[in-house]
């Protein structure tokens, strides 16, 4: 294993951190003052809409697509560090490069199974930026901690499919621009394959019998940046058979291709957040005084800042091997890794996160500093994209398996 980053990485590494601290990290308070006065908190700023025209200038657009024909064509080990860059500002730069959840892996899903009309229609607006997208699989009603659980209906009638079902914490449901849900439901619920019973469906946010219930929080927080989370209903909902992806019954296998890149890409922003983590404590280290001398004199903050260093190391160490192995066995050949490190990375960042905030005092549960918002956005990774513990017991199951 090689981790040294070769030349296009380098040139794209240099270019992207310009990017942020010239226009990214400035442009945060300018978002947060602006979307204060619009009619939808989901809403992009005008300052974003000047990052993302700014970004495509700078050829910063798409990094996250392997595909060369419709992104950057870079390896997950190529994208690891860019994405660790962007995560220093998870509520900005991942929209304002096009590679923010979760249209990446619905754009992953359209470049690898959808067909030529589905990529002209959705997946071609997407990669523009000028629309954005939803990915509806989780259900209030079962444990989507087990996917198979999943309770809605698509029915075949004719030449249309009916949708029928609820769902809930629908990332980008809450966008304005958002046009397309991929939807995942049951188009043969009593098959002997509990695996092949799933199906993935194209539906049009404005389709008849589809309602946007209600926004859903996240630990208090609209969580704008990923055009919000929603609770939809969906009512009989018609769709033309065309708008299948894939085949009937491929519906799990599509959400596994398009959960394992996932996965990484969550690891490696939070590794950035982590280091924005230990910046931030070091500049409050050394800016404040309590009993006599700094912070930064103080043996426990030392502790915590050594301890911060040496945890995001060995972190990024693990998704860098993660990432080269994707790269050369692919996704099946990486499961340990990619399950390991959606256990580890999280629960990491969390800790340093908890500690940066204790040393911020009360400034740190505000929102006069980022440390808040980050810690929501960690601890949700717990959960998300399949929780800590469905991980380790497919990962000690894989481990027992060598002895029996």
């Amino acid at each position: 294993m090689d981790f040294t980053f070769d030349a296009r990485t380098e040139e794209l590494r240099a270019r992207l951190l310009a990017f942020m601290d010239e226009h990214v990290l400035p442009a945060e308070h300018i978002a947060d003052e602006q979307r204060a006065a619009l009619d939808s908190p989901w809403a992009n700023t005008p300052v974003v809409e000047e990052l993302k025209a700014e970004a495509r200038r700078q050829g910063l657009w798409n990094l996250f697509l392997p595909d060369s024909a419709y992104g950057a064509g870079l390896t997950n080990l190529q994208y690891a560090p860019l994405a660790e860059i962007m995560g220093r500002s998870p509520q900005l730069a991942p929209t304002a490069t096009n590679c923010a959840a979760p249209d990446t892996g619905n754009m992953e899903v359209l470049a690898q199974f959808g067909d030529e009309q589905q990529k002209k229609q959705w997946l071609e607006p997407l990669l523009a930026g000028g629309i954005r997208s939803a990915f509806a699989m989780t259900e209030p009603d079962v444990a989507s901690s087990d996917a198979t659980n999943i309770t809605t209906r698509i029915e075949r009638d004719g030449d249309e499919y009916v949708v029928t079902g609820r769902k809930w914490y629908i990332s980008g449901a809450m966008h304005p621009d958002c046009r397309i849900f991929i939807v995942m439901g049951k188009t043969d619920p009593d098959g002997a394959d509990i695996r092949r019973q799933q199906s993935m469906l194209l539906v049009p946010r404005d389709t008849p019998g589809v309602t946007i219930k209600r926004a859903m929080q996240v630990f208090g927080y609209e969580d704008h940046y990923h055009g919000g989370h929603a609770e939809v209903v969906f009512d009989q909902a018609r769709v033309p058979v065309p708008n299948l992806i894939g085949e009937e019954g491929g519906g799990f296998a599509i959400a596994q291709a398009r959960l394992g890149p996932g996965r990484i890409h969550h690891c490696m922003r939070l590794i950035g957040m982590a280091e924005r983590a230990i910046e931030l404590m070091c500049r409050r280290a050394v800016s404040r005084e309590a009993f006599g001398k700094s912070l930064a004199q103080q043996g426990v903050v030392q502790n915590w800042i050594a301890d911060a260093r040496v945890a995001v190391e060995q972190v990024r160490l693990l998704v860098l091997k993660t990432a080269w192995m994707m790269d050369t066995v692919g996704n099946r050949g990486s499961h340990t890794e990619i399950q390991s490190i959606k256990i580890a990375t999280p629960r990491t960042v969390v800790g340093i996160l908890d500690r940066a905030i204790q040393l911020y005092g009360a400034g740190g549960v505000s929102q006069d500093h980022p440390l808040a918002e980050l810690y929501a956005a960690a601890r949700t990774l717990m959960i998300a994209d399949g929780p800590d513990e469905v991980h380790q017991r497919s990962l000690a199951r894989r481990e027992i398996k060598k002895y029996r």
